[in-house]
């Protein structure tokens, strides 16, 4: 039975905290929580809300990403990742604004039940996020 599950693939759900910075001609800088589902193989489709300043004033960006994981079940060392998507950014005096996203990433071993995980790219401007994840992984995979 774990044989054939194991055949199939490893799905995952993740959820992770950290800060997220974006720097372009208004300055975001905050904290995320982020969710994000691997239902086989090396797809992750993720959600992030983050709330922080913008230019001083409180303010939000949510972001929505598929990602390509290129080592998904590394239970040791770093496994990097590549994703595209779309966020939104407002604020109670600035016009709210939609973005186009695209990021590289590294995590430490994709297949454990958590790590560390590091971003870079662009949406809104230049985009950096760091942080440390959890995964609820199937109860066969050890």
């Amino acid at each position: 039975m774990a044989r054939a599950a194991a055949a199939q693939g490893l799905s995952a759900t993740e959820i992770d905290l950290g800060p997220l910075a974006t720097w372009a001609r208004s300055d975001f800088y905050g904290l995320s929580l982020g969710a994000a589902r691997r239902p086989t193989g090396q797809g992750r489709a993720a959600l992030t809300v983050s709330g922080g300043t913008l230019d001083g004033e409180r303010a939000f960006r949510v972001e929505l990403s598929g990602q390509f994981l290129v080592l998904p079940e590394a239970k040791q060392g770093v496994s990097a990742y590549a994703g595209i998507g779309l966020g939104y950014m407002g604020a109670r005096h600035y016009r709210g604004t939609g973005v186009l996203l695209a990021l590289l990433g590294i995590e430490s071993a994709a297949g454990r039940r958590h790590g560390w995980f590091i971003e870079a790219g662009a949406g809104g401007g230049i985009r950096f996020r760091a942080g440390y994840r959890w995964r609820r992984l199937p109860p066969w995979w050890t």
